[in-house]
């Protein structure tokens, strides 16, 4: 029998998000249902509100998720109720070309919940990253759900379903930052703090955070920046090749996606650097650089999918730093709110006013 639950729902293109009373079905086959407890405010959620993921409306938003298995479907192995899950968007099929080739983290085919949540006239919503979460209850494939210590807060455990996986694999995963490398990371918002906060963990020498604003600048350092650089009034270029040497960073981050960061990012880095681009651009933009540059300067140009993370190998690890008091995630945090103030929410990230809101419910 379907539950009645309240939820977030972008209607239309652009319009305010609507609490609403949604129906979400008992699971199915290879399904579980999770009790949400905290579902972190991203950007994507205000992407898909915008119209910028696509048209698919009306859309069930949240996918940052922590909570409880509530029960689970036929078929099911490994999960059961009452176990305590952060929800992640990748769920490897194993069957596909590059899981085949013992690549699971671009897995190719992702599975989802295969039943509908719905409004209660029936008209079927289109889950955020197949998770939408902004909900008392959730429906989701059982790969999506990875479990996790328990002694976790979910406020702080489900930001790692997203922002700061995203922004830890870039350093950890795609950069491969290494003890003694230094690395640049451009833009210091949720993932930008967790790029800071895998390459300090991972050895680097000197972590040089660059954004454009002071506040955000200041709060890098709390996640392992040795060096701060504003780029409003400064060469960021030339300010990270005078605190690497002149030479340049050995691993760049560009974690807000547009193509003058971008640029800057490529000439920020040493020879042969590496530059990672986990920032997600419009649609509409481009990028046009000198091709004797990409071939002289050597090194590699890489995009970040997801941190190039395996939900079920990563998701535990990064939760027991966390409660070993090595990655910060409650300093992520910047306040909790209710399902009904994710509207403001938006307003505050559009302003730079916040890392995350952080719905509890």
């Amino acid at each position: 029998m379907p539950h009645e639950v309240h939820a977030v729902v972008a209607a239309k293109q652009g319009a305010p998000v609507e609490l609403q009373t949604i129906l979400v079905p008992d699971p199915g086959p290879g399904e579980v249902l999770v009790a949400v407890q905290a579902c972190g405010v991203c950007h994507t959620d205000l992407h898909y509100r915008d119209g910028a993921i696509n048209d698919a409306f009306p859309f069930l938003l949240g996918h940052e998720a922590a909570g409880v298995i509530e029960s689970v479907g036929p078929g099911v192995t490994g999960l059961g109720p009452g176990d305590y899950v952060v929800l992640a968007w990748r769920a490897p099929c194993g069957n596909c070309r590059s899981c085949r080739r013992g690549r699971p983290w671009y897995c190719f085919d992702s599975g989802n919940a295969t039943q509908p949540m719905t409004l209660r006239d029936g008209t079927p919503l289109a889950p955020a990253l197949g998770i939408g979460a902004f909900a008392e209850k959730t429906l989701v494939a059982a790969g999506q759900a990875v479990k996790v210590d328990p002694n976790a807060r979910p406020e702080a455990a489900g930001l790692i379903g997203c922002g700061v996986m995203a922004g830890y694999g870039a350093a950890v995963h795609t950069g491969a930052v290494g003890s003694g490398d230094t690395v640049a990371v451009i833009g210091c918002g949720g993932v930008g703090n967790a790029a800071i906060a895998g390459a300090s963990i991972a050895g680097a020498r000197r972590v040089i955070a660059v954004d454009i604003d002071d506040r955000k600048l200041d709060g890098a350092t709390r996640f392992g920046a040795t060096h701060t650089v504003n780029s409003r009034g400064t060469d960021p270029i030339e300010a990270v090749r005078g605190l690497t040497g002149g030479h340049g960073a050995d691993v760049v981050i560009d974690a807000v996606g547009r193509p003058e960061t971008y640029r800057q990012g490529f000439y920020m880095r040493d020879l042969a650097g590496t530059l990672v681009q986990v920032g997600v651009p419009e649609p509409d933009m481009r990028i046009e650089l000198p091709l004797i540059d990409l071939f002289s300067r050597g090194g590699a140009l890489k995009s970040s999918w997801y941190g190039d993370c395996l939900p079920s190998r990563d998701f535990p690890v990064l939760i027991d730093r966390y409660l070993s008091g090595r990655l910060d995630l409650d300093g992520f945090v910047t306040e909790t709110i209710a399902l009904d103030e994710v509207e403001s929410a938006f307003d505050k990230m559009r302003d730079g006013r916040v890392l995350r809101s952080v719905v509890v419910l």
